[in-house]
């Protein structure tokens, strides 16, 4: 085809699209008139915004009648009664709980706390992450996670120093799990590049490695590669420090060498994690939210019903805001089949309104929805 007669043909039918472009506006925009006086009327009526049934009515209704475009019909009617909702919202002021969150909250987070809890003993990589957010700061070491969110629920102004994400091993979902049980909140998060060695008390030959569960995960390439026997350890650092005075035969820690230094062990090699860029996400948890006025990471939990298009329709939320996701990873529900929480990551601030109005949005429609910070991450 020549360019000519191709621009031709091609101006014809944007001309089209043009004018029929023009109707949708002026329809559009109608429509949104409507939507406010809906939302008059339900504000009188105290009636929620979401009503799932009908717009699963109408989107059926449309994807029938457009036949072979049914599902492409489907999704633009979705996106307009997504846009329509959020004008609803907006207008009702919905998600009073954290509208009040955002309100009341410190806008200033925590710099000194009066202590700082770690799971593990010195040494450890929450240790240094501790040092990181909170340098100089008193620090408290707890066997397990657990014991973590217990200090801080017991000691005023304390925060809790965990681990939530390692890139290679993915998530830890049981840090995740106790901050909703405990209804603490992220108030600071930071990343730590994660250097495994192997340590022992002796010169003699390795049988077996000791180490955290997700240190063993991060270098199972190494020792599997070597025939050694793995066992879980509570702490990468307190692996070393059992290595140091129990001086097991054949055994050795997979450790930080700060950990193996400390603990006077024999470095015999360093840099063992099967990704040489290993870095593990922490996070700072404390009872009370801080919500800095320039804080720049959103942590949300939320479930969803069992419906088609379900996370699409909340995925498209967040398009329409111009927010950018940066994880969503989705989690079983304990005791409920095939039920998934889902955990999202999103860089915002909750003082932004139109940020707020979303939140508050997905608030009010989202089944077991919980806010779990807004925050500065290194």
């Amino acid at each position: 085809m020549e360019k000519n007669s191709y621009l031709g043909r091609l101006g014809v039918q944007r001309e089209k699209i043009d004018a029929i472009d023009a109707q949708l506006l002026p329809l559009f925009l109608e429509r949104m008139q409507c939507t406010e006086e809906v939302a008059k009327i339900k504000l009188d009526a105290g009636q929620p915004v979401f009503a799932p049934e009908r717009e699963r009515e109408i989107l059926d209704r449309v994807a029938q009648k457009a036949g072979d475009m049914g599902e492409s019909a489907r999704t633009f009617y979705s996106a307009v009664m997504a846009i329509s909702r959020a004008r609803q919202h907006q207008l009702l002021q919905g998600g009073q709980e954290l509208r009040q969150l955002e309100r009341e909250a410190s806008r200033i987070a925590p710099k000194s706390p009066s202590l700082v809890v770690c799971q593990g003993v010195e040494g450890a990589y929450s240790h240094q992450a501790a040092r990181g957010l909170f340098p100089g700061a008193s620090t408290s070491f707890v066997p397990d996670f657990t014991a973590v969110f217990d200090a801080v629920a017991q000691q005023p102004g304390a925060v809790g120093v965990l681990p939530v994400e390692n890139s290679a091993a993915g998530s830890v979902t049981a840090v995740y799990d106790l901050i909703l049980r405990y209804r603490f909140y992220i108030v600071g998060a930071i990343d730590v590049k994660v250097e495994h060695c192997l340590a022992a008390a002796g010169e003699g030959p390795i049988t077996r490695v000791v180490s955290h569960p997700q240190g063993l995960l991060q270098c199972a390439g190494y020792w599997k590669a070597k025939g050694l026997e793995a066992v879980e350890w509570s702490n990468t650092a307190a692996a070393a420090q059992y290595v140091a005075q129990e001086h097991p035969e054949g055994t050795a820690a997979i450790c930080s060498e700060e950990a193996a230094e400390k603990y006077g062990l024999h470095i015999l090699e360093r840099g063992i994690q099967d990704e040489k860029n290993n870095t593990t996400r922490f996070v700072a948890v404390a009872r009370q939210a801080a919500l800095p006025e320039d804080a720049t990471k959103i942590s949300l939990c939320f479930a969803l019903s069992h419906t088609t298009g379900s996370l699409s329709g909340v995925l498209q939320s967040f398009a329409l805001c111009g927010l950018n996701l940066t994880k969503i990873e989705s989690r079983p529900i304990p005791g409920r089949n095939f039920e998934y929480d889902f955990y999202l990551d999103f860089t915002g601030n909750l003082h932004d309104a139109g940020t707020l109005d979303l939140i508050c949005a997905l608030h009010d429609e989202l089944p077991r929805f919980s806010f779990l910070g807004n925050y500065h991450e290194a």
